[in-house]
């Protein structure tokens, strides 16, 4: 017997003890959604995101035996909030229920739902059919009565009421109480008028359902064994535009180095292309030791600035200014004259040090040593970073280490600073982010962060579910329709749209991909419109890409002449056909909601494998978009409307809207020729009217 009492405990699902076991509660809850990574008695490990203002849909299967109804409610609470608040659930089908909530501050939600068998709901049901049988109801009266009286009392308690309407409903329902008992002892026949039939018609009344749902009997209510979690970001994490520029670059004289000052001179144009994040590649020291020359050469000329990412020098590190930069004032007045603007800016986090930095020195034992005791540098073979010590996260002094970079972070934020790009955040533990990102939002529950990290599926989605806001992706290295529409169809169609926000990038200042190299216009057109409007969050590698820059270093997704290695003099007055594209794209994405949402997408047929169309709707704003994928060659072909999802009838003419050209045209039914010159303009983004 001990033996088998032992097994039993060993096996959850029989382990069963009378003493624990609600037995008076009759309600399952269970398969509940959105819930991310919840496995065999745990709770969902991760929380999904959400924008602030966003409703939150939620379902459950929700089941009891025999055939009585069930009511359900949704509970919500912020983090800083003791009171749950209750959103009711309503029935599907087959069992699964939904309910909502809105989220109104930034921060930590807590969402759960509880159910009960409806025993008022029930008793009604079984009226309707006993009254349509033609039967007495006279003991079921009786039995309402008592139901009745339970709502009388609880009139007034609920967390949705108010206080003049609960105490109207009270005396309602006591009357109601009153008439139900003196209408089952009524002994005369069931006619219009008599306290019966009143009583009756009163019973099956929508005023009686209504009641019910006010002020339910919750008896032996079921809750769902776990409080699930919602981050919610502030509105630039669910759209936003990006402009990626190297400081030192942004001189309008050769062999000069740029300043804050001189970024200052691009605000008005940058901001006039209808950008809103600057994002600024590492703006700190750069050190001396093994420096980088022009194009990665391992031997640096004189004069040669050397690599932003080979961050700390005799200056200091990561929450120092390089001196040729301007000061930590000229920084701030950088970001306060971009805020001017409707920008932010955005800076770099790279982990990592230059041999000269003060973290070298101060801090040895955060890096890793060869077995000559010298500190190895960073390495991704064959790639070697002699310029560069990659931080040992397995340090036994980890703890000290994790609070630096959480102070570096905070100051960051003081300076103004409350969006950063982080560069390899796969490199570095999961746990070190979640607790990071936690401790940073507790003091700035408005910052966000951009993983940049171009790596393994899972890995990717893990730093995603432990905290950051945006997530670079492959867009970079998807081009065709079919790989477009089956990718797209992943990040917004599963589990991955609750908590990945994909931040698309045609190009960046680490990669050349192959599909530009050639330098056609028409491709760099199609290849950054795709960017724009598939996804609400996107960004371009600044003058790089607006000029169209693509030649390679032979056989590499590298850019030659990198500006990572040198300074650059851009031509910042030019314009040419992208750039007119970019600032009408972003123009129309900020007018449009539909173009504010990454997941309102459904994609279109098309009889044609290179035109790829799709649909994005938020409330009446309903865009439609073509896109010519084949940059080389005319394209036709008829695009499937869904025209039942936007209420429009088979035969019921509708007009679309082309906001890049102007054009109108009448469109009727659900199939319409399309036709589109990459040498012209390779898409179409129509607004149906």
């Amino acid at each position: 017997m001990k033996k088998q009492a032992s097994a039993k405990k060993a096996t959850p699902s029989t382990d069963l003890s009378l003493a624990t076991i609600p037995g008076q509660q009759r309600v399952r809850i269970e398969c509940v959604s959105p819930e991310i990574d919840a496995g065999f008695d745990r709770p969902g490990r991760y929380p999904i995101k959400a924008i602030l203002g966003e409703t939150i849909a939620v379902e459950a299967d929700i089941i009891t035996d025999g055939h009585d109804y069930l009511a359900a409610r949704l509970l919500y609470k912020h983090a800083d909030e003791k009171t749950w608040q209750e959103s009711p659930m309503t029935l599907l089908v087959n069992d699964r229920w939904a309910g909502s909530f809105t989220v109104e501050k930034l921060g930590r939600y807590h969402y759960t739902i509880e159910a009960w068998v409806d025993h008022i709901a029930s008793w009604q049901h079984e009226i309707h059919l006993k009254v349509a049988d033609g039967q007495r109801i006279s003991s079921e009266l009786k039995a309402g009565a008592v139901l009745i009286d339970g709502m009388a009392h609880r009139a007034g308690g609920g967390p949705n009421t108010n206080a003049t309407a609960a105490a109207h409903d009270a005396a309602e329902l006591i009357r109601t109480a009153a008439l139900f008992r003196q209408g089952a002892d009524h002994m005369d026949d069931a006619t219009a008028g008599d306290p019966y039939a009143e009583a009756v018609a009163l019973a099956e009344s929508d005023q009686f359902l209504q009641w019910a749902q006010r002020y339910p009997e919750r008896q032996h209510p079921a809750r769902y064994q776990y409080e699930l979690g919602v981050e919610v970001d502030r509105a630039a994490a669910g759209f936003s535009t990006w402009y990626c520029l190297f400081p030192r670059s942004a001189s309008r004289e050769e062999g000069t180095h740029g300043t804050f000052g001189d970024v200052e001179k691009l605000l008005p144009r940058i901001a006039g292309m209808g950008f809103d994040v600057l994002y600024l590649p590492p703006i700190h020291p750069i050190g001396t030791a093994h420096r980088k020359g022009k194009n990665n050469s391992v031997t640096c000329q004189p004069g040669e600035p050397g690599v932003p990412y080979g961050i700390g020098a005799a200056d200091g590190g990561h929450d120092t200014i390089h001196a040729e930069l301007g000061t930590v004032d000229d920084f701030k007045h950088l970001i306060a004259e971009a805020k001017t603007y409707g920008m932010e800016v955005a800076m770099d986090l790279a982990i990592q040090c230059s041999p000269d930095h003060p973290w070298a020195t101060e801090h040895p034992e955060w890096f890793k040593k060869r077995p000559d005791g010298t500190i190895q540098y960073a390495e991704n073979p064959p790639k070697k970073y002699q310029d560069i010590y990659p931080v040992y996260f397995e340090t036994d002094d980890w703890q000290n280490l994790w609070l630096e970079l959480k102070r570096v972070l905070l100051v960051w934020a003081d300076w103004g600073v409350k969006i950063v790009r982080v560069d390899n955040p796969h490199t570095k533990p999961f746990g070190f982010w979640e607790w990071v990102i936690t401790e940073v939002k507790k003091h700035h529950p408005d910052m966000l962060f951009l993983s940049e990290a171009f790596t393994k599926p899972k890995v990717m989605q893990q730093l995603a579910k432990v905290g950051f806001a945006h997530s670079y992706t492959y867009y970079t290295w998807r081009n065709t329709k079919a790989e477009l529409q089956q990718y797209m169809t992943e990040l917004t169609a599963g589990e991955m749209k609750h908590y990945f926000r994909p931040n698309f990038w045609p190009t960046t200042h680490d990669i050349n991909p192959g599909i530009l190299q050639s330098g056609h216009e028409p491709q760099f057109l199609i290849r950054y419109f795709l960017a724009a409007t598939l996804s609400s969050n996107y960004g371009i590698y600044g003058p790089s890409f607006e000029l169209m820059e693509h030649v390679p270093v032979p056989n590499k997704e590298e850019f030659l002449n990198s500006e990572k290695y040198e300074i650059r003099l851009w031509d910042w007055e030019r314009t040419n056909k992208l750039t007119y594209l970019i600032s009408l794209t972003n123009r129309i994405r900020r007018e449009n909601p539909a173009l504010q949402q990454t997941n309102n997408l459904t994609f279109c047929t098309v009889n044609d494998d290179y035109l790829m169309a799709y649909l994005k709707v938020t409330g009446d704003n309903r865009l439609l978009t073509v896109v010519n994928t084949d940059a080389y060659n005319r394209r036709a072909g008829l695009v499937q409307v869904p025209i039942w999802q936007l209420g429009i009838g088979p035969d019921q003419p509708y007009t679309v809207h082309d906001l890049l050209t102007g054009n109108r045209y009448t469109w009727q039914g659900e199939w319409n020729f399309v036709e589109l010159d990459p040498y012209i303009l390779p898409m179409h983004l129509f607004r149906v009217e």
